[in-house]
């Protein structure tokens, strides 16, 4: 590894992933202090590295951003295919009904049950298909639509 300076920033961060380790249990206060001596004297990567090199590594932060916008896709994906479905049906039906051929709404046997599974599993954060039958959290939907490439 090449040994490059760093800055405050990546001390900053430093200092922030050893407070996450104290606050899971890793660190103690004693240990915590001298770790972040060094890591304030710290001039190179290396020098950082060494500090943290017994401890695991920390899982990334989640961007509230990003999780927004995964949930907005979700609920894009589950209900998007019922709309169009709903818009369909029902314009049929106005068209039949329209053209004399009855006013029965029929159209409540293909949504209905199908918006109200959709309508459980968004309101309960549970997928009702999920691969081989098993529901799925919501959690795992977002880490399916956004997972790197």
């Amino acid at each position: 590894m090449v040994d490059v300076r760093i800055g405050d920033a990546e001390r900053e961060r430093a200092l922030e992933r050893l407070g996450r380790h104290v606050g899971d249990g890793r660190l103690d206060l004693a240990e915590f202090t001298a770790r972040s001596e060094q890591v304030t004297a710290a001039r190179t990567t290396s020098e950082l590295a060494a500090v943290e090199a017994d401890l695991p590594r920390l899982p990334r932060p989640v961007d509230p951003e990003r999780a927004r916008r995964a949930r907005r896709a979700v609920l894009a994906a589950t209900w998007g295919p019922w709309v169009v479905t709903a818009v369909v049906v029902l314009t049929v039906w106005v068209a039949v009904a329209l053209g004399g051929g009855g006013t029965y709404f029929w159209p409540i046997w293909v949504i209905g049950p199908w918006g109200a599974l959709l309508a459980l599993g968004t309101l309960t954060g549970r997928s009702v298909a999920g691969p081989c039958g098993r529901a799925i959290t919501g959690t795992e939907r977002v880490h399916r639509v956004h997972a790197p490439s």
